[in-house]
This record gives structure tokens, C-alpha cells and sequence, in this order.
């Protein structure tokens, strides 16, 4: 008889839950967190395990890539499903989150996750070093505007060139205020370094990628964008169509419909949020500060001039993740001109 576990991934230790096919609970157990102590229970149990599921997230990619390489089949699921399916339960515990898992690994309702490969992981890592970096310097530089601003010294629309100078001479002749810009302003510079440091390596990890030089064909499209979208997709086969890469990444509108309600929202905002929001940097690039006329820029203005920019932006982002897949699967730069042979980008 086949058996089902289910397994909820915390810090230290993950609660683990095995059921049979009728859904009764053969055994529990928490289990250290570690790829060791999970195979060696699971591989303890006198039972044929037909699958063993695990919802999405950063502890759980590596857990999954370790069970795999094992022989224990082992699947990714999506977290919107299972915390929507879990919602239903009364009390919330481990222990009932690993039997609910369980069960939707039973029942076949879950949707299998992509799991990264180990350089996909490594590039958002970097990715996300960068991000983290950059939001740091602009609150450093957003809280020194608005400390300086208590005092009626207003540092105004200026470069960042031209910033320390600028609060250095605000402050001056305020002891308390000099050391505030002073720290602050070290610290800006320390954090400015870093960045740059990190920007420098992702354009020459993105100039020796043969993928991401393709994908830098595409106006508006820099190195930052085309690593991000890189490692996003990781995998280009795992698309059946390229059309399926814009609501991957949560850049199609959401429906709602019930009877005679039907409506039609926002995009639905799944998937990885840094993708996304590379992709609708490089539309508007594109749309706003770019001099290249392309098919996909026309495009995007044919449709500002019937439902607005903001619209046409979102549009072209999720055409231009469809037609940055494609490069990938065909091997190809971007075309300026559209020909009938490019049908499946559209």
C-alpha cells in the first residue's frame, strides 16, 4: 500500500506526518531539520512512500534537493494552494499543518514548484545583496533629509554627487548635527562602495553569460534585468509555451467571477516579486527613455493610446518576459522588426 508524508519545514526541527491511502494517520514525529535526520526517519519507515511533499520556501529547496538526490520522490508545493487549504482548520499547529500536507499530496490537489537550480540560487542571492544594499543607502539618506528637516534645514532636490557637501554645510555650526550627518553621511559611503562593488561583478557574471547577452539585445534591457530574469526562469523547458512566463511571474490581471459577478482586477502579483518588478523597469525604459524604434515599443504605445501608460507599461512587461523566453528557447537576439514568423512571442 502506498503511503503519503507530508512535512512542515520551521527552523529547527520539522514536524513529519505519514498516512495511507484512506487518509489515516500511520505515523508522526518531529524531526531535526536537517537533510540526515529526515532521510534516515524516512528511510527508517517499514511503508513504500509514494511521494513526499513540502511546502515552498527557502529551507524547503534544500531539503527537496537532498531527499531527490536519495531516491525519495519528493515535490515542491505552491504556497498560495497550501495556505489556503490549511486556512480551513480551526486550531493551527505543525503537527496538523504536516497531516494537511499530507493529505493534498493524498488527494493529488497541490501544485508542483520549480526548485532552483544551485546557481539559480547563488545569482539571487547576489540579486538580493544588491537590493538590500540599496534600500539601506536610500533610508540612510531619506532619514538624514528628514532629521535635518526638524530644524527647518531643508536639503531640496539635489544629485547624489552633491548630497554630503550640501548636508555638511546645513549642519554647520551645530556640534549635534555635524556628528549626525558625519555617521550617517560614513555610512552612506561605506554602503555606496559595497554596491558598487556588487554592480560590477553582476555585469561581468552577465557579460560572460551567453543568455543574459542575448537577452541585453532587448532595449531597455541591462545586465541587472536580464540576471534577474535568468534566474527566475532558471529553466527554459519547464515552460510548455512561452505565453506562460507573464502569469508566472503575476503579470496578468486577476478574475473574480461568481454568477452574474465577473470581475476583472489587478495583475495577480504571483510569483517572484524581483522578476517582476525588473520586468516592469525595463518596460519603462522602453516606453519612456528609449530612442530605439522597435515592434514591441509601437506595440506598447498602441496600447497607451486606448487604456493609459500605466496599463501599456504592465502590458509590455509581461510581452517582454514572453519574448525574453523566447530568445532563450530559439538562441536568438531581439528582433527590431516584428515578421509573421514570430508568432508564438506574441
Amino acid at each position: 500500500m502506498d503511503h503519503f508524508v507530508g512535512i512542515d519545514v520551521s527552523l529547527e526541527s520539522c514536524a513529519v506526518c505519514v498516512v495511507n491511502q484512506s487518509g489515516a494517520i500511520v505515523r508522526e514525529a518531529k524531526v531535526s531539520c536537517e537533510p540526515e535526520a529526515l532521510i534516515a526517519f524516512l528511510q527508517d519507515l517499514d511503508h513504500n512512500l509514494a511521494c513526499v511533499g513540502l511546502e515552498a520556501g527557502p529551507l524547503s529547496q534544500w531539503l527537496h534537493r537532498h531527499l531527490r538526490d536519495t531516491g525519495l520522490d519528493s515535490v515542491l508545493m505552491e504556497t498560495r494552494q497550501v495556505k489556503g487549504a490549511l486556512k480551513a482548520m480551526p486550531i493551527k499547529t505543525d503537527r496538523r499543518d504536516a497531516l494537511g500536507i499530507a493529505q493534498l499530496i493524498r488527494m493529488g490537489w497541490f501544485r508542483p514548484v520549480h526548485c532552483k537550480s544551485v546557481s539559480a540560487q547563488e545569482l539571487r542571492a547576489l540579486l538580493g545583496a544588491r537590493r538590500t544594499l540599496q534600500k539601506s543607502m536610500i533610508s540612510i539618506e531619506l532619514s538624514m533629509r528628514g532629521l535635518l528637516r526638524g530644524f527647518g534645514l531643508k536639503l531640496g532636490r539635489i544629485s547624489r554627487r552633491k548630497l554630503p557637501d550640501r548636508a555638511r554645510e546645513l549642519a554647520s555650526g551645530n556640534e549635534m548635527l555635524t556628528a549626525m550627518v558625519t555617521s550617517m553621511l560614513r555610512g552612506q559611503a561605506g554602503l555606496r562602495s559595497e554596491l558598487a562593488r556588487i554592480e560590477l561583478r553582476l555585469r561581468r557574471i552577465a557579460r560572460q553569460d551567453r543568455i543574459c547577452r542575448l537577452m541585453m539585445t532587448t532595449p531597455g534591457v541591462g545586465a541587472v534585468v536580464a540576471l534577474h530574469v535568468k534566474a527566475g526562469i532558471d529553466d527554459p523547458t519547464r515552460f510548455r509555451s512561452s505565453k506562460m512566463v507573464g502569469p508566472h511571474f503575476g503579470l496578468t490581471p486577476r478574475r473574480e467571477q461568481s454568477g452574474e459577478r465577473d470581475v476583472v482586477g489587478a495583475i495577480s502579483g504571483a510569483g517572484d516579486r524581483s522578476v517582476r518588478t525588473a520586468l516592469f523597469q525595463a518596460a519603462t525604459v522602453m516606453l519612456y527613455h528609449s530612442h530605439s524604434k522597435n515592434w514591441l515599443k509601437a506595440w506598447g504605445m498602441r496600447v497607451a493610446q486606448r487604456r493609459g501608460m500605466k496599463r501599456a507599461v504592465v502590458a509590455v512587461a509581461r510581452r517582454l518576459a514572453v519574448v525574453l523566453h523566447r530568445m532563450w528557447s530559439d538562441n536568438a537576439p531581439f528582433r527590431l522588426t516584428r515578421s509573421t514568423a514570430d508568432g508564438a512571442a506574441a
